[in-house]
């Protein structure tokens, strides 16, 4: 059961008065905009599996989209709209902001990390998920810990913040790691299946994208360490509080009542549309901090 800590209670007490705020005060911003208009949009990613991605019907779905719906839900019942027209655009990585700095798109729940650069230019919920830089490896290898890579021979893709990360843990621990170099993920996942590499480093998610990819998947575990964290938040306009309140209300609500865990459990732990794959992704040690003590932090 959850049992909010100091942190959480202060937080959540903090955005119920924000939000009580907002039926007394003037309507500004995002939400004024929904009350002329009756219209909310929500930005979603294409193939952002499974945070946001389209199903074979070509609609929007996945466990961080889901979390922009309960958005709307809330905004119409702070409005106490009786219909609420809900619009959906796809955002890429290069112009989500962009869309939700000219007011096409109100809202983005997808794969989006929560960094201090990015603050400067839009506006974060509290966290909803957070990845860990880990590794996969064969659960007969005995690759227990990060420490444990001492000497091995670990596959990275090029052009991944994960293969700074390793060499400087690396260094630190003079670990002696073999490096081999690829140009894609899948690359780097079939040299370890091959055993050709003793682990594939990467974000933990994507680790579980690629192992679900194999026949014998069952076989291999991703560590629950982390070389680098990073939170996923939903994404919308800067210096809006009223809005904000909403939304770090849903969030917290969601975790508070543990649907969020629940939606978790339908996206990582079970079949997903459109090919039913299961990710087996079990919630990794940073995530259940951020739902311990949801935070806005950035990185």
């Amino acid at each position: 059961m959850f049992k909010p800590s100091k942190l959480t209670a202060v937080v959540l007490s903090t955005c119920l008065l924000a939000a009580s705020a907002v039926s007394a005060a003037e309507l500004t911003g995002t939400l004024k905009k929904v009350q002329e208009t009756g219209t909310i949009t929500l930005g979603y990613r294409e193939s952002s599996v499974p945070f946001s991605y389209l199903d074979a019907d070509g609609k929007p779905v996945g466990y961080a989209f889901t979390v922009c719906r309960k958005v709307a839900d809330a905004v119409q019942a702070e409005l106490g709209l009786k219909d609420l027209k809900i619009q959906y655009q796809a955002v890429t990585s290069a112009n989500r902001i962009p869309l939700i700095q000219n007011g096409t798109v109100d809202i983005e729940c997808g794969s989006t990390t929560n960094s201090l650069k990015r603050q400067k230019e839009a506006a974060f919920s509290v966290a909803y998920f957070g990845i860990q830089v880990s590794a996969a490896v064969w659960k007969s290898s005995g690759i227990k810990s990060l420490m444990d890579l001492k000497g091995k021979t670990v596959t990275m893709t090029s052009g991944t913040t994960s293969d700074a990360l390793l060499r400087k843990f690396d260094r630190e621990n003079k670990l002696g790691i073999r490096y081999l170099m690829t140009k894609d993920f899948a690359e780097s996942m079939q040299l370890v299946a091959n055993k050709r590499a003793d682990a594939f480093v990467l974000d933990d998610v994507l680790l579980a994208g690629q192992l679900s990819n194999l026949d014998n998947a069952s076989e291999f575990t991703i560590l629950d360490a982390s070389l680098g964290v990073e939170p996923y938040g939903a994404m919308f306009r800067k210096d809006d509080p009223q809005f904000k309140a909403v939304v770090d209300k849903t969030v917290i609500g969601m975790i508070k009542s543990g649907e969020l865990a629940k939606l978790y459990s339908t996206w990582f732990e079970n079949p997903i549309p459109p090919k039913n794959v299961n990710l087996n992704f079990k919630m990794n040690s940073y995530t259940k901090e951020l739902f311990a003590n949801p935070s806005d932090k950035g990185i």
